[in-house]
């Protein structure tokens, strides 16, 4: 398996020092959900929370704030289950986005803050549900891939075609495994752009019973939970900055967005991804604790 982290880590231009937080948390994780898959190796499967669907392929929720790496971790949680032997599919909330014209009708006919991609309302819940569906049996699944350099969906020729079943889906996003709030927590708008673009509060109450409805289903496939946990908030923007700069450097001063621009684009994923740091400790599986760099500075429930 070394090769091919090595090979990960170069394809993903992740540091040399990543091999650390492999060690620290991804390892681990691994042999937790490995046990689970085969009892005995290295835990007991009676230690391991039951799947809600029986029979089906385990769904391993893989949480975490813009920048905090859960895409990166993904993959190489992958590698680790694959090493073990066992057969892993990845899906990224992101992929399911709804096409940028789907967006675009529902900014019309419900919010303008639609036309932003990332919050819930503004992914295809029964896709997933699908996808989940087809992976777990027999054939071949073809994966949506979401591109953002174009704010669209791509052609279906593009996108992943996996072979089934799978033992493992790694399911990553920002707001996987999300809870609503409660009604009275969205009155106060949380920031400038739900001042200024929610006066009424009605996007961010639309969104949040898109989480009480479509996606309830959807994260209830979740078998196992997973949290990247960032120190705060304003940790978050720092590293959403860093990821533009990157994509800056490597493609001229206008690739990307600039600084003013990422400061108010995160202000619709704020609400949120405070409230699942909040929230989601308590209930998740398994916690990743980051430091500002982003390395572990604790785990639980490994």
């Amino acid at each position: 398996m070394a090769a091919d982290l090595a090979a990960y880590l170069r394809e993903e231009r992740l540091p040399d020092g990543y091999r650390a937080f492999v060690d620290a948390a991804l390892a681990p994780l691994a042999a937790r959900i490995a046990g689970a898959m085969r009892p005995g190796w290295p835990f007991p499967k009676a230690t391991f929370p039951a799947t809600p669907f029986p029979g089906t392929s385990l769904v391993v929720g893989v949480t975490g704030p813009q920048g905090s790496g859960k895409s990166a971790a993904a993959g190489a949680l992958a590698l680790l289950l694959r090493e073990g032997g066992l057969r892993v599919a990845i899906l990224s909330i992101d992929d399911l986005y709804l096409t940028r014209a789907q967006r675009q009708k529902l900014a019309a006919d419900v919010h303008p803050l639609f036309a932003t991609r990332g919050v819930p309302g503004t992914h295809d819940a029964e896709l997933g549900l699908a996808l989940i569906e087809s992976l777990g049996r027999a054939g071949e699944t073809a994966v949506p891939r979401f591109d953002k350099a174009i704010d669209d969906r791509r052609d279906r020729a593009a996108w992943d075609v996996v072979a089934g079943p799978v033992d493992v889906i790694l399911f990553e996003g920002w707001c996987v495994g999300a809870r609503p709030q409660d009604e009275a927590a969205l009155a106060a708008p949380i920031n400038a752009l739900e001042r200024d673009r929610d006066r009424d509060g009605a996007w961010r109450r639309c969104a949040n019973a898109a989480l009480a409805g479509p996606y309830r289903a959807l994260f209830a496939r979740i078998g196992f939970q997973v949290l990247l946990l960032a120190p705060s908030f304003e940790a978050v923007l720092g590293w959403r900055l860093e990821q533009e700069h990157r994509l800056r450097e490597r493609g001229g001063p206008a690739a990307g967005q600039s600084d003013a621009e990422i400061a108010v684009f995160v202000q619709h994923y704020e609400r949120l991804t405070r409230w699942i740091a909040a929230e989601m400790p308590a209930r998740a599986d398994a916690v990743v604790r980051l430091g500002l760099q982003r390395q572990v500075v604790g785990l639980t429930g490994v």
